[in-house]
């Protein structure tokens, strides 16, 4: 390839990572005038145009390229970019994997020349000029090959996370995050990859603390806020922080109620530091008698400043590693004395700043080691259950399913609306064994990945190497109206080892029991939580031979499936799992307990 356009390459690969697809589309036309032939140019201008968002122009360009030279890697990533936007899944996925097989093969080679010409210059060889230009193209395809990695990881691990597979999806993260060249950068891609590996069991809770630790080291650097001169008073009036990129319409918005509408006014004084793009929940929490920042787009240090000079006392991370926007960046900081994360994620954040983990005991049993278990924060648990389900501030509900399908149908109809990254195959088979033993049964399966054909494509196929009967799974895409659909599910089955968290909640309210396991992990013992706060507690297996029974003996009793329709929703209305006061009453205890021990001195045991 003419060095030119080597180095052409290189510079608009650095403009993609800076997002100004106008300079990307600059280095286009200089390709084209080096050689109108060459399929860089329209590859580059399609991954700018993908960039700016004109998804039409960039469907032709990479066409365009594809035709010139259908091995160019450049052209090859434009077309993925491109099949993304159509959510050709199992077309993107097929060539990303073979792109990036590909890319690595020759990053590899090029890696042992580079090697082969540095042996040849430390013998002391003078370099005739032929190998210094091979030197320098060398040079630049290995930055072409690590930017083409990136990106190309990067649309892998949407592409397997949208078709429910998040193995492949969480080793994508993970190499993009160790190709990325920013440490920002790094450390969002790490915590995406922690994020993703929630989804399956493997490994131990010491193993998975380990990988969760490795976040911390991308914040050695970060200066930490002293806090040694803070006033120690056990019984003033406290400030709560709460920071989130999900004061929005989000699962974390149904558990916000409690937090900002029925704390004690008199003890306690509560700011939230939004993160996220403001929308119609926002506006409805912004009403509510809290001091609020609008904190989108500002830098985490920012942050962490306007945080410590509103003297919060208590910090509250609700998201974790969870979401687009996440506030561990800004916790790095210590901007408050005491820092907590709660609701928005189930398993450590491997900050060392943070110093506390809002559990239950159920979630985490006694007797069970904080480090056994995964977490380098210290755990603090809630004597009830750590979530309290309040939709008000979010949506007004539809009416209960109160009419179980079975009285119409005359057969039991499962069902699981749960993300579908959190079904693994181990339970799939759990599944169809529920539906081999009740012949007449069916099963509803409704989410994301059943929204596009591809995405169906590939879950038939998953569900056909399972031996499913197909004819008896119905596949439906997600939508805004989800709730009604409850009206068609007589008994909700909830995953595992990453259990349901709001959608457990909104099928008991919708009046659907829900079957759970508990499992090994904080991950999945909230299925077993919620229904015990819900006192629903005869839903809860403790292994999957008694999960499958569960459901079977549950499906066997037509009238006891009845009585859960017409009733459900004002039980679980009157329980635990809804009393806001009593919740904040007990999470309030908390606060004032970590207060106190840090004002005599007591630090948090991680």
């Amino acid at each position: 390839m003419n060095n030119e356009i080597l180095n052409w390459l290189v510079l608009a690969y650095k403009f993609a990572a800076d997002g100004d697809p106008k300079a990307m589309r600059a280095c286009a036309r200089e390709i084209f005038g080096i050689d109108d032939k060459a399929a860089d140019g329209p590859a580059v201008m399609a991954l700018a145009a993908l960039y700016a968002g004109q998804t039409d122009e960039a469907d032709i360009l990479s066409d365009d390229a594809m035709t010139m030279d259908k091995h160019n890697f450049n052209a090859r990533l434009a077309r993925a970019g491109v099949l993304a936007t159509r959510f050709a899944l199992k077309d993107e996925l097929d060539l990303l994997t073979k792109l990036i097989k590909d890319v690595t093969a020759a990053a590899k080679k090029e890696r042992e020349l580079q090697k082969e010409l540095a042996i040849r210059l430390h013998m002391g060889r003078a370099m005739p000029t032929d190998e210094k230009i091979l030197r320098e193209a060398t040079a630049a395809k290995s930055k072409i090959f690590a930017a083409v990695l990136l990106r190309a990881n990067g649309f892998l691990a949407d592409a397997a996370y949208l078709a429910a597979d998040p193995v492949v999806a969480a080793d994508a993260l993970l190499k993009a995050s160790e190709l990325t060249p920013q440490k920002e950068d790094k450390a969002a891609l790490y915590g995406k990859y922690l994020f993703m590996l929630n989804y399956r069991l493997g490994g131990s809770g010491e193993k998975k603390a380990d990988l969760a630790k490795r976040y911390n080291d991308f914040f050695i650097d970060v200066p930490v806020y002293n806090h040694e001169n803070v006033r120690r008073i056990a019984d003033k009036k406290l400030r709560i922080g709460y920071i989130s990129g999900d004061f929005r319409r989000h699962a974390v918005a149904y558990f916000l109620e409690p937090l900002l509408k029925e704390f004690n006014r008199d003890e306690f004084i509560i700011h939230c530091y939004s993160l996220n793009k403001a929308d119609d929940v926002t506006a409805n929490l912004r009403r509510q008698p809290v001091l609020w920042r609008e904190m989108y787009g500002k830098a985490p240090a920012v942050v962490a400043k306007i945080i410590a000079e509103d003297h919060v006392d208590i910090l509250v991370d609700l998201g974790g590693h969870s979401g687009e926007t996440n506030a561990l960046p800004i916790m790095a900081y210590r901007p408050a004395p005491i820092q907590m994360t709660a609701l928005g994620y189930t398993a450590t954040t491997g900050l060392k700043a943070i110093d506390y983990f809002l559990s239950d005991k159920i979630c985490s049993p006694a007797g069970v080691r904080a480090d056994n278990i995964g977490f380098t924060e210290k755990i603090i648990k809630m004597p009830g259950c750590a979530f309290c389900y309040a939709p008000g501030l979010v949506r007004q509900m539809p009416p209960a399913a109160a009419r179980a399908p079975i009285t119409d149908n005359g057969f039991v109809t499962f069902g699981s609306f749960n993300n579908f990254n959190k079904v693994s195959d181990e339970l799939l088979h759990l599944w169809r064994s529920v539906l081999d033993r009740l012949t007449d049964s069916r099963l509803i399966i409704k989410g994301k990945v059943a929204s596009t054909p591809s995405g169906r494509e590939i879950l038939t196929e998953r569900l056909r190497k399972l031996s499913f009967d197909l004819s008896r799974v119905e596949l439906r895409p997600f939508s805004q109206n989800y709730l009604e659909e409850y009206n068609d599910i007589d008994i909700a089955l909830d995953t595992m080892p990453y259990n349901g968290g709001l959608t457990t909640c909104e099928a008991l309210f919708m009046g659907v029991p829900t079957v759970t396991m508990r499992g090994k992990t904080h991950g999945s013992r909230i299925g077993a939580s919620i229904l015990t706060a819900a006192e629903s507690t005869e839903l809860v297996a403790q292994n999957q031979m008694e999960y499958v029974k569960k459901i079977l003996q549950l499906a066997s009793n037509p009238a006891l499936i009845k009585r859960y329709h017409s009733g459900l929703r004002d039980y679980v209305r009157n329980s635990p799992l809804m009393d806001t006061k009593k919740y904040m009453a007990e999470l309030q205890e908390l606060y004032r307990q970590m207060w106190q021990d840090f004002c005599r001195g007591n630090k948090a045991q991680h």
